[in-house]
């Protein structure tokens, strides 16, 4: 074999490698962003209170990528836990793998869970739901749970994701809009929602919720610099609503990133990522 030959040869396996390494990396290296929320609607006895957001786990199976985010969970020292759904993946569904994740956490912190639309495809989703509250977890299926601080209250709201009405000829905004208009709270205190879908970012500003918690974007998969990210399910190509915070009004919306992938395999430039709120009044 001629030396030109095997010189480009080594080249190539040397850039495959490097891909994979750096593809291990992007897939299982945890990001952890931090969002202070202030508003002064927000009760003093509330200040520095600390959220932890996990969303569109899709049952993820790397050793690596789990280990540190129980361990970051573990050291942040929440107050709650969220999981803004996707908590399982409908195509290759292993509950058993999502629930031995929440047993490795559900002693740090009152976990709150809300369904995505991988939740709604499965048959099994009553079982699941029983395991989740076997093991501690909060459903909050269209429900409010008020969070007491002394005599200070702050609402959580939690919707279903809107494929499990299986309304058709319904768009997901309008069963978004009944969910809400069913919730009962007091609409003067501070009201956190925990919503997978971002995409339905203009009917929680109509709303007038104050702080919106959700995924289902997977940060666009691939994301390029300046740019942002490529695809998401419900926003297509170059979608506007994939990572970071959103504001307009008096309405926050956090996008998270989320720790698994489902359109592709794979991530690039757009590491799994655990998000945490700490809320203060000034």
């Amino acid at each position: 074999m001629k030396k030109k030959t095997i010189i480009t040869i080594s080249v190539i396996i040397a850039i495959l490698v490097l891909c994979g390494l750096y593809l291990h990396y992007e897939n299982t290296k945890l990001q952890v962003s931090n969002y202070n929320i202030i508003n002064n609607n927000i009760s003093v006895d509330f200040n520095n209170y600390k959220i932890v957001q996990i969303s569109d786990f899709h049952n993820n199976k790397s050793n690596t990528l789990i280990n540190d985010l129980i361990k970051e969970i573990e050291k942040q020292k929440p107050n709650i836990i969220v999981l803004t759904g996707d908590l399982i993946d409908s195509n290759k569904t292993d509950i058993e793998v999502a629930i031995d994740f929440i047993k490795n956490i559900n002693n740090i912190a009152p976990i709150y869970f809300i369904s995505g639309n991988h939740e709604s495809n499965i048959s099994n989703y009553s079982e699941f739901k029983e395991q989740l509250e076997e093991n501690n977890v909060i459903i909050l299926d269209n429900k409010v749970e008020i969070l007491k601080i002394n005599e200070s209250e702050i609402n959580l709201i939690g919707i279903d994701d809107p494929r499990m009405t299986n309304e058709n000829g319904v768009s997901d905004s309008e069963i978004v809009k009944v969910e809400l208009a069913n919730e009962k709270y007091n609409e003067n205190k501070y009201s956190i929602l925990l919503s997978h879908r971002p995409e339905l970012f203009d009917t929680y500003v109509e709303k007038g919720i104050n702080l919106i918690l959700t995924g289902h974007a997977h940060g666009g998969q691939i994301r390029i610099p300046f740019i942002g990210g490529i695809v998401a399910p419900n926003q297509g190509f170059f979608p506007k609503y994939t990572s970071g915070i959103f504001e307009e009004n008096k309405t926050t919306m956090v996008v998270s990133r989320g720790i698994g992938n489902s359109i592709l395999p794979f991530r690039i430039n757009n590491r799994p990522e655990l998000v945490i709120i700490t809320l203060n009044n000034k």
